[in-house]
């Protein structure tokens, strides 16, 4: 079992920055983490990917050039860098953990946090 727990979100005006994070606990840490976001109504959408070494990470194309996805393996977290936010990145951020490689669809993930919530204003 992994336990993850984001925290980070707030409420930011357009063009701001924010720093998510995620602490996994449990047996052991994922060689694979992702965030993934959600907004009401909507389906919960693929935001970045990173590797257990970190040398390979992937971004949605909303999201490349404004957040950057990082780990630290010996604190066992995971990190959102969020720059240059826009309204549209209004929702509920997650973290996700999986035994398979970073991986662009909930279904390759195996473990969930609860969510940080991030607002934008414009």
């Amino acid at each position: 079992q992994v336990q993850l727990v984001e925290s980070g979100g707030g409420l930011v005006q357009a063009g701001g920055s924010l720093r998510l994070s995620c602490a996994a606990s449990g047996r052991t840490f994922s060689p694979a983490m992702g965030w993934f976001r959600q907004a009401p109504g909507k389906e919960r959408d693929f935001v970045a990917a990173i590797s257990w070494s970190g040398g390979n990470t992937y971004y949605a194309d909303s999201v490349k050039g404004r957040f950057t996805i990082s780990r630290d393996n010996a604190k066992n977290a995971v990190y959102l860098q969020m720059n240059s936010l826009k309204p549209e990145d209004t929702a509920v951020y997650y973290c996700a953990a999986g035994y398979s490689r970073a991986g662009t669809r909930p279904r390759e993930y195996d473990y969930w946090g609860q969510g940080t919530q991030v607002t934008v204003s414009s």
